[in-house]
């Protein structure tokens, strides 16, 4: 029996005709106050260059965008702001140091393939790069001079430089793959499952911070020799095609040398290998070495003073800003006292000139900084009195007013024979805050946080930024000032700094590098929180943006086990000492 066939039934759909493609969208910027409509997602480089920002006098390096320093690769998303960023700026300074670095790396690889190449510390307005052979061949200045030449070719040849973001693991193969065992120890603690790689020719790093698109943008350095490597120099800002000459800086490549030696003893020289003993719990330790580290140091200091064959009547005490001056004194008094000698405070903050006698600066405000701020004949009377056993009275300064106070207010002195003055200031080594001080009275110690700690072998810590860290969290947290308006201040700082502090850094009879291993992992837990406080919108956020990137680096060590007379309590706080 036949079956009965079944019946499909054919539903027709009617296939819409293609659509044109709707435009893609435009996105809303503004470049140095001029509004323009680009193309989503296209870089800040092509915008910039359309607006005709890439044609001015500086070549322009990367850029601001959202108040954080980016690449001219970044894509733009949304409505947004856009600065260009040259060498005029200190974020342009970075980009080029950072990309010149790379340069540097992809040289010596091209040279010396087995090299062992790791930065090290500030030296002439560059960086001491030490390269070690692994034949054990010494590095000679025809080194230097061969990688100079293959610096430039590589210059010459305008390679762009190339960003990439990979997931995690892939980074640790890269890295593994080659060697670089000081950015696998990096990574441990790495908590995002991308990392941003940036390569020049072969040599990859981590992206750190923003580089140049093209190394052709990076003429003008300068390479010198120094024993077991080289300093790569930069121009000043001031003068971007010009490389001042090397000025030699022995006293601070001896307290360099010195630091490094401490690192080796301590097996820490990057932040990977201190994350490491703190995540195997072994901080404890670490910071116990590195306080006995200092106090032997200090307690040297002390011994020099004591055992020269004509004990000094004066110490004077100088530094830059958040360099731990305050502390360091007062423990050089302890030990001061161990040696027989009984230390005398003179503070030169009460010798400021009245307010409306204060030098101004060039943009008129008022220069504290100045060494014309201090009433220097008066300093100087008061000082030959002092060391020649008078009885004096000394000033009181009314900083409220901004006037000195009634001479019947100021305080009387007398210098006993077994006593020693000692002047804390940022004007201690300039010959002219003491001369009326004949030379053999005095003893000169200059004090500043010279970081010697990397992030890994080819990226640097900057000794300014651990400073203006310990500055962020001291203000906020004993000064009423915000994380915002210390940043605000620091630029102004660091201009004094340059004209009144290093260049007499030299005439140090002794340095003292109040710089501890371990800090950074402990500021972060307040200064991350600091800096967070800055609003996003504001232009400072370029520098706090930067800086919680550079402290996120770090696994936090809690602040327990810090002895009572560190450094560090000065400005994290539960001191032995007062301020």
């Amino acid at each position: 029996m036949l079956e009965k066939s079944s019946t499909v039934e054919v539903h027709l759909v009617k296939v819409p005709k293609p659509q044109p493609a709707a435009p893609p969208p435009k996105v809303r910027v503004l470049v140095n106050g001029q509004k323009l409509k680009v193309p989503y997602a296209a870089t800040t480089g092509e915008v910039l260059k359309a607006a005709g920002f890439m044609n001015g006098p500086l070549s322009v390096l990367a850029a601001i965008v959202h108040h954080r320093c980016v690449d001219l690769d970044f894509p733009l998303m949304a409505e947004t702001s856009i600065r260009p960023v040259t060498y005029a700026m200190r974020e342009g300074v970075l980009v080029y140091r950072h990309t010149a670095s790379l340069i540097l790396l992809e040289a010596a690889r091209q040279l010396w393939d087995d090299a062992h190449v790791s930065i090290g510390q500030s030296l002439s307005n560059g960086y001491f790069w030490e390269i070690r052979c692994n034949d054990g061949e010494v590095f000679t200045h025809e080194h230097k001079n061969r990688l100079e030449v293959k610096m430039r070719e590589l210059a010459a040849q305008d390679i762009p430089l190339r960003t990439e973001v990979v997931i995690l693991q892939e980074a640790k193969r890269i890295f593994a793959a080659v060697g670089k065992d000081d950015k696998l120890k990096l990574l441990k603690s790495w908590w995002e499952p991308h990392v941003t790689l940036v390569y020049c020719g072969e040599t990859c790093d981590i992206h750190h911070y923003p580089v140049a698109p093209r190394t052709g943008l990076i003429q003008h350095f300068a390479l010198d020799f120094e024993p077991g490597g080289v300093v790569l120099r930069f121009p000043q800002r001031s003068a971007p095609d010009v490389v001042p000459p090397y000025e030699r800086s022995p006293q601070l490549r001896r307290v360099h040398t010195e630091t490094r030696e401490w690192l080796r003893l301590l097996g820490v020289q990057t932040v990977g290998e201190l994350n490491e003993l703190t995540l195997t719990g072994k901080a404890g330790d670490l910071i116990r070495i590195a306080e006995g580290l200092h106090e032997k140091k200090i307690a040297h200091i002390a011994d020099q003073i004591a055992h020269r064959e004509q004990p000094p009547r004066l110490v004077l005490i100088a530094g830059p800003s958040a360099s731990g001056k305050t502390t360091f004194s007062k423990r050089l008094s302890l030990q001061l006292r161990v040696n027989g000698i009984r230390p005398v405070g003179l503070s030169t903050d009460n010798f400021y000139v009245n307010r409306t006698d204060t030098p101004l600066d060039e943009h008129g405000k008022y220069d504290f900084e100045s060494i014309e701020a201090i009433d220097l004949p008066l300093f100087n009377e008061v000082l030959s009195k002092l060391l020649a056993g008078e009885e004096v009275s000394t000033p009181r300064f009314d900083f409220q007013s901004g006037e000195r106070r009634p001479q019947e207010k100021w305080a009387t002195m007398r210098l006993a024979p077994d006593q020693v003055l000692l002047v804390e200031g940022i004007h201690g080594l300039n010959p002219r805050l003491t001369s009326g001080v004949t030379e053999d009275e005095k003893f000169r110690v200059y004090v500043s946080a010279l970081t010697q700690l990397s992030i890994d072998n080819h990226n640097r810590i900057f000794t300014s930024d651990t400073r203006l860290l310990r500055r962020i969290v001291r203000d906020r947290m004993f000064r009423g000032y915000t994380a915002k308006q210390t940043i605000t201040t620091w630029p102004s700082v660091r201009r004094g700094e340059q004209r009144w502090i290093f260049p007499y850094q030299e005439g140090a009879d002794v340095m003292f590098n109040s710089a501890l291993v371990y800090e950074h992992a402990v500021l972060r837990l307040y200064a991350e929180r600091f800096l967070l406080e800055v609003p996003d919108d504001d232009p400072t956020f370029v520098t706090a943006y930067r800086l919680l990137r550079f402290i996120e680096h770090f696994v936090p060590i809690f602040d327990e086990t810090i002895p009572e007379i560190s450094l560090l309590k000065e400005f994290i706080g539960k001191s032995y000492f007062d301020y």
